[in-house]
Order: C-alpha cells, then sequence, then structure tokens
C-alpha cells in the first residue's frame, strides 16, 4: 500500500505530465485547421493530437509506474478478461473533447485518473488551452489559481437560480425537454470533462448527462468533484465504479454539487427518470 508521501510524489509526476500533454496538443491547435481528422469506430473524430498526446502519457507512466497498466482511449484495445484481473490501474483521456479542439473553443482536457478498486484515487484535469489545471488528492480537491499556486476548491457556494452545466455539441433532446420543464435555471456552457471541474468549484450546481461517454470521459473529473465535496452518480443515485464490466461505456449521470439535495427525486418529479 502507498503511503501519502508515496501518493504526493505520483501527483507531482501526474501534473508534469499532463501539463507535457497539453502542450503537445498546443503544438497542433496553432493548426488544428490543416489537421486530418479521422473517425473512430463509433463514428468520434479524432486527430494526430488524440495520438500524440496518448503516447507522450503512456511512455510517460511507464517510465514511473511500470507495473501498473493503463488504459487510454487512444491505446490498444484490452479485453475485459485481462482488464478484470486488475486491482489498480490508469485510466486517461489523452484528449477529452476532440470536438471541442476541432471547433477551436479551447475546451478540452488531459485526464489521468489512478483507480484503485473500481474507484478513482488520485486524478488530474488540464486545460491547455485556458491553462487551468484540477487536482485531486487524499479527499481533497485543488486548481491551480492565476498566481500559479494551488487553492483548494469545494461545492458548498450556492446560487438563487439553478445552474445547469451543459455541453455546446452535446445537448440532445431529453436535455431540452428537462430545460422546458424547469422555471428558472441558468446554462453554463463548458466542453469535455471540464463540466465536472466547474460543479466541484461551484460555478455550476448540477451537471446532467443523458448521451453516452465512456470511463475515461468521466473518472479524473469524478474524483475532483467527490473531493471537493459533490458526487456523480447514476440516475438511480448510485455511485459511479470502473472496470466492472467489458463494455466501457458510461450509463446516464447526474454530477452535483450539493449532495444534500434529493436530485433523483427532483429528475423524477420532472418525469426524467
Amino acid at each position: 500500500m502507498q503511503t501519502k508521501s508515496d501518493m504526493t510524489a505520483l501527483l507531482t509526476h501526474l501534473k508534469t505530465i499532463a501539463i507535457k500533454a497539453g502542450d503537445v496538443i498546443m503544438q497542433y491547435y496553432q493548426n488544428v485547421d490543416d489537421l486530418i481528422i479521422e473517425k473512430k469506430s463509433n463514428e468520434t473524430p479524432v486527430t494526430i493530437a488524440d495520438k500524440a498526446a496518448h503516447q507522450l502519457i503512456f511512455d510517460a507512466l511507464k517510465k514511473i509506474t511500470p507495473d501498473i497498466p493503463i488504459l487510454s482511449e487512444e491505446g490498444k484495445t484490452i479485453s475485459f478478461a485481462q482488464r478484470q484481473q486488475w486491482q489498480r490501474y490508469w485510466l486517461v483521456d489523452p484528449l477529452d473533447g476532440t470536438k471541442e479542439f476541432i471547433a477551436k473553443t479551447d475546451e478540452f482536457s488531459v485526464n489521468i485518473a489512478l483507480i484503485d478498486n473500481h474507484q478513482p484515487i488520485l486524478s488530474v484535469v488540464y486545460a491547455p488551452a485556458l491553462h487551468q489545471l484540477y487536482y485531486a488528492i487524499e479527499g481533497e480537491a485543488f486548481k491551480i489559481n492565476d498566481a500559479g499556486n494551488p487553492a483548494k476548491i469545494n461545492t458548498t457556494q450556492k446560487a438563487n437560480t439553478l445552474r445547469i452545466a451543459v455541453s455546446r455539441h452535446h445537448q440532445g433532446e431529453k436535455l431540452k425537454a428537462l430545460l422546458s420543464k424547469i422555471d428558472n435555471y441558468e446554462l453554463v456552457m463548458m466542453g469535455s470533462a471540464l463540466k465536472l471541474c466547474i460543479v466541484a468549484e461551484a460555478k455550476a450546481d448540477i451537471y446532467l448527462r443523458l448521451g453516452p461517454t465512456s470511463e475515461w470521459d468521466t473518472a479524473a473529473g469524478q474524483y475532483v468533484l467527490e473531493c471537493a465535496g459533490g458526487k456523480l452518480t447514476n440516475l438511480h443515485g448510485q455511485p459511479f465504479r470502473y472496470n466492472l464490466q467489458e463494455s466501457l461505456r458510461n450509463p446516464a449521470f447526474l454530477a452535483v454539487g450539493d449532495t444534500q439535495f434529493d436530485w433523483v427525486g427532483y429528475l423524477k418529479e420532472l418525469q426524467m427518470v
């Protein structure tokens, strides 16, 4: 079992790796209009920036933790028969928000989480175009502030209006139907795992995702949110756990800052569950 000092040392490496991956991504971002955009089997886009960031992260993690396996969105397919033997592994999305990257919204991130016994225990979310770095360790969540110093974040700040984090590209008809039933709300537009992070720092109250996502999309942001005092669950209130089945697809989920409010009951009242 690793000590707190071991985890702190790992986090130091992790932040450096995420920033270096971000630097690689930004080199391609300057000329994103000239990049060849490919389609994966699930019809989602992928670019050379995704692949280059993956390779940098993969090589760096293998160097510092050679005995810990890595599951990355842009890595090779690993069978569930092999994955289910893992207790601890790295879960990586080298470029979360490729559509945001292509659209030049700046709202994409590097997500790296250490999973142990199906739950994240260490994570970093880095938005290179926004120069924003979030991380979580030992039950505490932080964001590097404008002065370059870590500032603890939490979900305690409340607003009079319900602030709903939404994607620019993934709203869908179900979410629009939900919004039509709410009288007083404010939409907070944000891409990638950064939606989980803005709930963690109390810039939004709720992020409801009804469309498809994968496990690497949520793990790093989930741990930041949980350590800030929030939670991420499925629509029945059950917490997210990882690598429990062959599919790496997530169910629809709810990320909230206020854990005392009955969000599942609220969605049932609105006939969304």
